[in-house]
């Protein structure tokens, strides 16, 4: 809900929203249109309209009590009133905390109209960014939400950091993909000083849309505030640098972490050894912790008293701060309080920044609410694989290590390997990949272009001629329309073919289509390459498992200690 009128949310009435429960005699919001029934909506409108004559419950001093009255004298003179079943308790999965963004999803909980008013207070506290993005706040599959830190210095409690005036740079970056069966999440953190290439954006400014020139070779931090860059330059950079397709973001900047870390009543924490930084200000003992506001914010800032000083091992540090928020949020009791859960809101909604896609409290709490569904020992931590540049303060993308990765993100694979498919059919599909192979140069296949990628089947061929042996393959063109995934279909008699084939290009037993009829001697399999073709003797598979290079941590481990 996010007007005050019929039609201003989607034709939905607020008043709508607004639910009477006879068994304890409040209102109740309900922020999902879903769970108000039509017999809700009656009992809504009924004492509503005994309530006064503007509808707004207990706007008439007394009102309620008349209309118990009426009903009362009603029910002596007509018999009983009929009763609707009481409603099941709520299922602990009903009540779940909401985590993540679900730092913003939160239940309102009130006895009369002033809730309706709190509710668009907290609506007004929300900054929302238009990034030419519009996406629903939830939407089947995988989800991707970025989650972007700046540093920036101005406002309120900002100013003692130093570099004062600061625009800020997207100085923490984070990119949270969600399965599609929200069974695990992977959440990859983005080195502020690594080299990489800005595509020209789009900021709306006064109204209007005005573009913001791309640059190659910057680091990554350039990507927000710089040459007045927005959070959806940054969003575009991810995108490009993942091959990734991004929902919804959220940008924070130092007070959150601070507002944050004491609504939740402190964040807890460990060091592997005594740390005394002048730059951050953290000055503590090693061991345990718990920590909010100003040390908090000390906490996630600090990199020269750990590690190599540098900021990937700063990184390393914010991965078990919000590990550890995000078992916070999640933990029962936490947020039982309705003055906890006031709190919580009115600071989350000051501290955060969205998209207009989740711009509303509903919006947000509908998200939260789905994201909720993630277990926390199926949540990984893990850093973009980085090599040290010449210069020596800044790093290069590790293109071996990262695009496996990227990889397994796009094709929606666990790096907690939580995701399991049917046995027997994924014994099926891998029966099909063993067995002998064919000598390279009788690979008979034809190569169509269902990629989208201009070129993608010649530099197939060239490849498979040139590097892999085979020598009877043929350009098909493209192919009859685009597909997602890359297919390879062959006849029984050419599965040895077929199984050198894949195996030289990685294919998974998922886009193998073998026929009923073996074909003619001569025949040539169809090698139709997908959306997922990322480039000749690239892998079309993504990795079962993690690269082992991977700096990772595991969101529900405990025993993270900063050293």
């Amino acid at each position: 809900m996010d007007a005050q009128g019929p039609g201003g949310a989607g034709d939905l009435d607020p008043a709508d929203q607004w639910v009477f429960d006879p068994n304890t005699g409040n209102y109740e919001l309900r922020l999902n249109p879903a769970e108000t029934s039509v017999d809700d909506t009656t009992e809504l409108r009924r004492v509503s309209r005994s309530a006064g004559d503007d509808g707004a419950p207990g706007s008439e001093p007394g009102g309620r009590r008349r209309a118990a009255k009426r009903e009362a004298e009603k029910e002596k003179a007509d018999g009983p009133v009929s009763r609707r079943k009481p409603k099941p308790k709520k299922s602990k999965t009903k009540k779940a905390l909401y985590w993540g963004s679900g730092t913003l999803a939160f239940l309102l909980v009130g006895g009369s109209a002033a809730a309706y008013f709190v509710y668009q207070h907290l609506n007004n506290n929300i900054t929302k960014y238009d990034v030419g993005e519009n996406n629903d706040a939830v939407s089947d599959g995988p989800m991707n939400l970025l989650l972007i830190g700046t540093d920036r210095r101005d406002g309120k409690g900002n100013e003692g950091y130093g570099d004062a005036g600061s625009v800020g740079h997207a100085d923490t970056t984070l990119l949270f993909h969600v399965s599609a069966d929200r069974s695990n999440a992977t959440v990859l953190s983005f080195p502020r000083d690594m080299i990489t290439d800005i595509p020209d954006c789009t900021v709306k400014k006064d109204g209007q849309r005005k573009k913001i020139p791309g640059e190659n070779e910057v680091r990554f931090n350039t990507s927000l505030g710089q040459e007045g860059r927005d959070p959806g330059c940054t969003w575009q950079t991810v995108e490009k640098i993942t091959g990734l397709n991004i929902n919804h973001f959220m940008m924070a900047d130092f007070n959150a972490v601070k507002s944050m870390s004491t609504a939740v009543g402190g964040v807890d924490i460990c060091l592997g050894k005594d740390i005394n930084d002048p730059k951050s200000h953290l000055n503590l003992k090693k061991g345990r912790h718990t920590v909010e506001g100003e040390q908090a914010l000390a906490f996630v800032r600090t990199r020269h008293a750990v590690g190599f000083g540098g900021d990937l091992d700063r990184i390393k540090l914010q991965q078990q701060f919000l590990s550890s928020l995000m078992r916070k949020m999640k933990a029962s009791g936490t947020l039982s309080s309705p003055g906890k859960m006031w709190d919580l809101a009115q600071t989350a909604t000051k501290a955060l920044a969205v998209d207009t896609g989740i711009g509303t409290v509903s919006k947000l709490a509908e998200l939260g609410k789905n994201l909720s569904k993630v277990d926390l020992k199926n949540v990984t931590f893990a850093t973009v694989p980085v090599v040290d540049n010449t210069d020596g303060a800044t790093v290069l993308l590790n293109k071996t290590s990262a695009e496996p990765l990227f990889s397994m993100v796009r094709q929606d694979v666990s790096l907690t390997e939580v995701k399991k498919k049917e046995k027997a059919a994924k014994d099926k599909q891998a029966a099909r990949l063993k067995g002998p192979k064919a000598d390279p140069a009788d690979v008979r296949v034809k190569v169509l272009n269902g990629s989208g990628q201009f070129g993608a089947a010649q530099e197939t061929v060239d490849w498979m001629q040139n590097t892999e042996g085979m020598s009877r393959t043929s350009n098909g063109g493209n192919a009859p329309s685009e597909l997602k995934k890359t297919t390879l279909e062959y006849a029984p008699n050419q599965a040895d073919q077929a199984r050198r084939l894949a195996d030289s290009m990685g294919l998974p037993a998922s886009a193998m289509k073998e026929g009923t009829k073996d074909a003619e001697p001569m025949a040539e399999m169809t090698l139709t390459l997908g959306a997922d073709f990322k480039g000749a003797g690239t892998p079309i598979s993504a990795p079962s498992k993690a690269p082992k290079d991977i700096q990772r941590v595991e969101a529900n481990d405990k025993d993270v200690c900063a050293k």
